[in-house]
């Protein structure tokens, strides 16, 4: 009975055990498949914040980073972003040497054989904070959905750009640890199937995400791509779900100065610290990282006098203003007023490791009058003939201050000595010399000598601690010469009132002519020097004119009435001087001219009844010898009073007929008396065609008497051919 029982008691405690181990095995399994769920590949921090100390001590630890590939990072290696920073093997941060300088930001490349994952470092001066991955993604949210167990888990990559080959190389993975056996990883979106196309690709089975050519940030700094698990038929059956992909920034583009030519003006005498102008340069670099921070330094200026440094450049804001006193800001004690700088801009915040631009500003020294102009003598010379005119003498000065200035440019003023206004002056705008002119003729028997006083100024008003000097003001002395002058005529033109046809030899005007060249007692001839008509002629010892000819009022040389010659008188000088002196001679009418009639010839229509023809009268001289004019008709052949005359008015008349005339010509005797005194008379013939007149054709006007005569002259013409 007890062997039973013991047996019995044995097996259930075996049963105990087992369960116990059982239970004890299966806690161990499902907290390791825990473990196992819970690990998210990459660092389990990815933003850390630090403070920036006043060094970073060689091989000193900054912080620790921890990395887990949930693989046993077989392979692990750390990269960091500056050169000047290590990660050793167990994940602390250190610096290579001590620096007092490590720029804003700093990223920590993780690579295993399973995951590659980014952590990035804020460095913070004092208590500032700085931007983070968060601020990159604009919200937390954006990193990506951190899915719960049973779902995708798709944390942002971060992919360095420029990366070398191979490629395809993994960059990051995608996780779902509890997806259906047999189904796929699949991605989309812009740099997969659409463009740029074929930037990354997923391995289907295990959701490594791979990336097959090097990035450029510069081109593309971020890409948002769709992640999905799809069964074996290519349907979806989970997601799809974001994955964000970050290129992180590398240094990999210099500074340019793009807004180039640089040029600005500072003026001389200006305060320390005054502001030429602003320089900036652009990064194409992540603009959040050190990458793009720039620093701005003048490598060069040329020239180096009167200081090597005359400007300063703020480094970070890139305004150049000038560091030495307004004393040595003289432009007219520069070798030259333009200075070149060559301007370098640095990225990395200036560092030795960044890259670096340059440019040419070049800084002009703008000119003030802080210089009066000044005459290079006080006295100047000058001669000038009498009766002419022009410039007689260029004033000249000089002026330290820019020629391409009003500050330089003179403006010179007669102040004294000009009161007939004979005199001007003028600036020259090539030399900025005086230009005095002679714009009246000057009389050496009024004044030989004349003393001018001349101011000169600038263009631009003094600054106003200048004043202008007596440097500013000089004399000029005038000498006139004496030149021999030609005779005047007074007066000139000369006038008189004649009749015209007055005898021939009859005296017209008596000239008088004076040499002004009073001092040299000359004696005076004269002469003819223009008579269009030939009508007069001169003495040449007292100028009396008399005619040559009779003056005829209604000449073609007569204008208006008025005859006009001209006459010289010369000078016993040597050699001698002419003048020259005009007569208008204004002719009175006479009545020489007998009025004619207008027209000549008329015609007439034989059938025509009470015939009338319209006559009128011309005359060449002037009232009172012309008009009204008397119309008669003289002594008739042939018929007697066959025709009749009437008055019509002062100058017209009309011819009546008062029965039918045959075709025939017929000559009227006229007479026609003007108004003079006494009056004159012209006896004139009408020449009357009487012509045969249809209503459709033209008149014939020849008659039988006109036949008769050329008939006989066609017999005489005959006959004196065959006489010969």
């Amino acid at each position: 009975m007890g062997k039973p029982r013991l047996s019995s008691r044995l097996s259930t405690m075996q049963r105990q055990a087992q369960l116990v181990l059982a239970c004890l095995l299966s806690q161990a399994l499902f907290l390791a498949f825990a473990e196992d769920l819970e690990c998210t590949p990459g660092f389990q921090q990815k933003v850390f914040h630090i403070e920036h100390p006043s060094e970073f001590t060689a091989d000193q630890p900054i912080l620790n980073v921890v990395f887990d590939d949930c693989r046993g990072n077989h392979k692990l290696n750390f990269q960091v972003s500056n050169p000047d920073f290590k990660v050793e093997p167990s994940g602390v941060l250190v610096a290579r040497r001590n620096l007092s300088e490590a720029g804003r930001s700093l990223y920590i490349h993780a690579r295993s054989a399973q995951v590659e994952d980014m952590a990035e470092v804020l460095i913070a001066a004092g208590k500032e904070k700085h931007s983070s991955l968060k601020e990159i993604f604009k919200s937390e949210g954006s990193l990506g959905n951190i899915r719960q167990r049973r779902s995708i888990v798709a944390t942002p990559i971060l992919i360095p750009e420029n990366q070398r080959p191979p490629f395809p190389r993994p960059v990051g993975r995608v996780v779902d640890n509890d997806r259906p056996e047999g189904s796929k990883f699949r991605i989309s979106g812009k740099g997969v199937e659409q463009e740029p196309k074929g930037f990354f690709k997923i391995i289907e089975n295990t959701g490594e995400v791979l990336v097959t050519r090097a990035l450029d940030r510069e081109v593309t700094a971020t890409y948002q791509l769709q992640v999905e698990i799809t069964d074996a038929s290519g349907k979806s059956i989970e997601g799809p779900v974001p994955l964000d992909i970050v290129i992180i920034d590398q240094n990999d583009n210099r500074p340019i100065f793009r807004e180039g030519p640089y040029i600005g003006h500072v003026m001389e005498g200006s305060p320390t610290g005054s502001t030429v102008m602003r320089v900036t340069a652009f990064d194409a670099d992540d603009p959040a990282t050190d990458n793009a921070l720039l620093r701005y330094n003048i490598l060069k200026q040329t020239p180096d006098k009167p200081s090597p440094n005359m400007f300063y450049i703020d480094p970070e804001k890139g305004d150049i203003v000038t560091v030495v006193s307004p004393a040595m800001l003289d432009r007219e004690t520069m070798e030259s007023p333009k200075y070149e700088l060559i301007i370098e801009a640095k990225d990395m915040g200036g560092m030795d490791v960044g890259l670096t631009g340059t440019a040419t500003a070049t800084v002009v020294v703008d000119d003030k009058n802080d210089h009066p102009p000044e005459f290079t003598k006080k006295e100047f010379q000058a001669t000038v003939k009498e009766g002419t005119t022009g410039v007689i003498v260029n004033l000249t000065v000089e002026d330290r201050d820019d020629p391409a200035t009003g500050a330089w440019r003179a403006v010179y003023t007669i102040i004294n000595g000009n009161p007939g206004q004979s005199f001007e002056i003028h600036t020259n705008p090539k030399n900025n010399e005086g230009m005095l002119s002679v714009v009246k003729p000057l009389d050496c028997e009024i004044s030989a000598f004349h003393t001018l006083l001349i101011k000169v100024e600038n263009e631009d008003p003094l600054v106003p601690d200048i004043a202008y000097g007596t440097s500013s003001t000089a004399t000029v002395q005038i000498t006139v010469l004496d030149v021999n002058e030609g005779p005047i005529f007074h007066p000139n033109p000369m006038t008189v009132t004649k009749q015209e046809n007055i005898p021939i030899g009859s005296v017209v005007f008596t000239v008088n002519a004076t040499d002004p060249d009073k001092l040299q007692h000359q004696t005076i001839r004269y002469s003819v020097d223009k008579d269009p008509a030939n009508w007069l002629e001169i003495n040449p010892t007292n100028g009396t004119i008399v005619t040559t000819n009779i003056l005829d009022r209604e000449s073609s040389y007569v204008i208006n009435n008025v005859y006009t010659a001209s006459f010289l008188a010369i000078d016993s000088g040597s050699p001698p001087a002419t003048g020259t002196g005009t007569l208008q001679i204004t002719l009175e009418d006479v009545n020489d001219n007998a009025p004619s009639i207008y027209p000549m010839v008329a015609m007439v229509c034989e059938d025509q009844k009470d015939v009338k023809v319209i006559l009128g009268a011309l005359d060449k001289d002037l009232r009172p010898n012309t008009e009204p004019f008397k119309f008669e008709l003289s002594k008739q052949s042939g018929q007697e009073k066959v025709w009749k005359i009437t008055r019509i008015n002062n100058t017209h008349a009309q011819i009546i007929l008062p029965q039918n005339l045959k075709k025939s010509h017929y000559n009227i005797p006229i007479s026609v008396t003007d108004s003079g005194t006494p009056p004159l008379t012209n006896n004139i013939e009408l020449k009357m065609q009487v012509c045969s007149c249809t209503k459709y054709s033209k008149p014939d006007c020849s008659s039988s008497s006109t036949l008769h005569i050329s008939m006989v002259l066609v017999f005489i013409s005959l006959f004196s051919l065959y006489c010969l």
